[in-house]
């Protein structure tokens, strides 16, 4: 035991560590399993592969196109006037936002360009398209 008392009047003067420990483990695998689900794209995208690409900062402009020509805006289904509504709500928050599409590869590329031409024409000046590093 940590704690050894003769007459009962004497006080533990240590800090037991052990239990913040295991709370501080815990709450770790907590945040290691759940990651993943929430990183994870609302819609499964096969990106196109390129060698060189850079990181982009987040967003709160995702837009996913899936091969199947549906659009999703941060995670929720979007038609081309959705996305320009919240693309205009975010450029007047902050008028240096950037967009991050993300396509399939399979889609066409008129489907890409409008969605750009969507965003663009919302005032997004900026915007990045993700890729899959080789």
């Amino acid at each position: 035991m940590a704690f050894k008392s003769d007459a009962g009047d004497d006080f533990q003067s240590d800090i037991n560590v052990v239990p913040l420990v295991d709370i501080i483990l815990v709450v770790l695998i907590i945040f290691m399993v759940t990651a993943p689900m929430i990183m994870k794209p609302s819609i499964n995208v096969n990106l196109p592969k390129a060698a060189s690409g850079d990181a982009t900062t987040p967003s709160k402009l995702n837009i996913a196109i899936a091969s199947d020509g549906r659009v999703v805006l941060d995670g929720k289904d979007a038609t081309d006037e959705e996305i320009t509504r919240a693309a205009a709500d975010e450029v007047g928050k902050n008028p240096d936002i950037q967009a991050i599409i993300a396509a399939d590869k399979d889609v066409p590329h008129g489907r890409v360009v409008s969605i750009l031409d969507a965003v663009k024409s919302a005032g997004v000046k900026k915007f990045a398209i993700s890729i899959d590093k080789k």
